[in-house]
């Protein structure tokens, strides 16, 4: 019999050293600074704030991990971006990623430091630990901390956007309204490559100005309206079809089975509603992703929670729904469509 392979346990052991690294050159600028140029370690290194002793390797770990390349070996090297790095780290991107990396290096890293707990209590190991607000009372109490947070999503969310833009057949309906649609990037998305489609953004008031400077910036506000409301107390806007994309995981069942009803009252005969998330396999072994994140629904929010295709088809079934999908858009990300 052979001895089982130890690399996968130490090398997920040691995870959070590469993460932190990637982190770290995010929050510094490294690929801005980077941006159309190549720069040594120590030109590099003045440029972000690094210290002599640990400037080259910082900087060869990006390399040997694929984030930076370098031209050149020792002091004499020069470092430049990836075609991946440019895209997606630099700043001045539209691609950026970097805003939800920030979030994590910000938060949500020394958050997961208590994990243990939440699985012990139940209870969520954010601020709200501390005595603060919880993550959605702070935010929308202020603006400029509200447009951070949703600019941060936006580089995730686009990837899985410009997806279902793309996979899902839309031509059937002539209305949409993304239901928490935060910064109206969904129905940008949808709208670019679905012409016939009108379209409204759906989230609390505070919101409204955020989405409207948005869509206007894409210039699409002649098809994209907004409306304003709180969906655990207001009707649902109707429309033929309904998405929530990321917000089914952020609440308890109760509260998911409330949005679900709200959507079944406001979509017509043959309408749908549209479920983006990283859905967990429905026999709970593969999408790992999918599985952690709603670990960090629990350190999060305690009691919210992921789920899998199975689940929501179970729910939307027990509502009324007859008919269900599943579209895999990006990465660990999938569409759950449940038809009226």
């Amino acid at each position: 019999m052979s001895t089982p392979d130890v690399g996968p346990i130490l090398q997920t052991a040691f995870s959070f050293w590469s993460s932190k690294v990637l982190l770290t050159a995010v929050e510094l600028g490294v690929f801005g600074h980077l941006r159309d140029r190549k720069l040594s370690a120590d030109e590099l290194g003045e440029a972000v704030g690094i210290h002599p002793r640990g400037r080259l390797d910082f900087f060869d770990a990006l390399v040997a991990m694929g984030f930076l390349a370098r031209e050149g070996d020792g002091a004499a090297g020069r470092y430049h971006n990836t075609d991946a790095g440019a895209l997606y780290l630099d700043r001045a991107s539209p691609r950026y990623v970097g805003g939800i990396l920030e979030m994590l290096n910000a938060r949500l890293f020394r958050f997961w430091h208590d994990l243990p707990e939440a699985l012990r209590t139940g209870k969520p190991q954010n601020e709200v630990k501390h005595g603060r607000k919880g993550i959605f009372e702070e935010l929308y109490a202020e603006l400029p901390k509200l447009e951070q947070f949703m600019g941060a999503m936006t580089g995730l969310s686009r990837i899985n956007f410009e997806a279902l833009a793309a996979k899902v057949d839309f031509s059937r309906w002539k209305t949409l309204c993304d239901v928490g649609g935060a910064t109206g990037l969904l129905c940008v998305e949808v709208a670019k490559r679905h012409p016939h489609l009108s379209l409204t953004s759906f989230d609390l008031p505070p919101v409204e100005p955020i989405a409207r400077k948005a869509i206007a910036a894409a210039g699409l506000s002649s098809r994209i309206a907004t409306a304003s409301g709180d969906f655990f107390k207001d009707p649902l806007p109707k429309a033929d079809v309904l998405t929530m994309g990321m917000i089914l995981h952020d609440w308890n069942l109760e509260k998911k089975l409330h949005l679900i009803r709200s959507a079944w009252a406001a979509l017509p005969p043959g309408g749908a509603l549209i479920a983006i998330e990283a859905l967990i396999d429905d026999r709970r072994r593969e999408n790992v992703f999918g599985l952690l994140m709603s670990l960090n629904m629990l350190i999060e929010f305690g009691d919210a929670f992921d789920y899998s295709g199975a689940d929501f088809r179970r729910w939307c079934g027990e509502v009324g729904f007859r008919r269900f999908d599943q579209v895999h858009l990006a990465g660990a990300a999938s569409a759950a469509i449940a038809y009226k």
